[in-house]
């Protein structure tokens, strides 16, 4: 994706966890898998940025949680907000969309894991779906 005009802020919901992103690396995934059905009460949806574009302005309350041998997940310890993912050892982290504050110029552009996903809602969108990865 191209260079965003101006940094895209994001924040928990009570401000204690607050960063900027400057490029982001793709476009809003939403993911069905159980791990981050059970981390947001739905499914996630989630950009990405590269450790070099993604800039933490206050992180005093960002705890990190190993979820599986490969991945951790972000959240703030005062509010709870879900806020990030990111694979061990890899250069970029998934960014909760909705953490974002508007505009962020992004669009859903697919869904993944979606053998996994909940059992009480459909999609009825036009964007590609993924039985597992995407």
């Amino acid at each position: 994706m191209s260079d965003n005009a101006e940094p895209v802020s994001g924040n928990c919901l009570c401000g204690s966890v607050r960063y900027e992103v400057d490029q982001f690396a793709r476009g809003v995934v939403g993911c069905h898998c159980e791990q981050c059905r059970k981390t947001s009460g739905h499914y996630v949806a989630a950009t990405k940025a590269t450790h070099d574009n993604l800039r933490m302005i206050s992180d005093k309350t960002l705890k990190w949680y190993r979820s599986s041998d490969i991945a951790e997940r972000g959240f703030c310890s005062e509010c709870g907000s879900n806020l990030f993912w990111r694979r061990i050892g890899e250069d970029a982290t998934s960014i909760m969309a909705g953490a974002l504050n508007n505009p962020t110029g992004l669009a859903l552009q697919s869904h993944i894991y979606t053998d996994d996903m909940g059992d009480y809602y459909e999609l009825h969108d036009d964007v590609p779906t993924y039985p597992q990865s995407g």
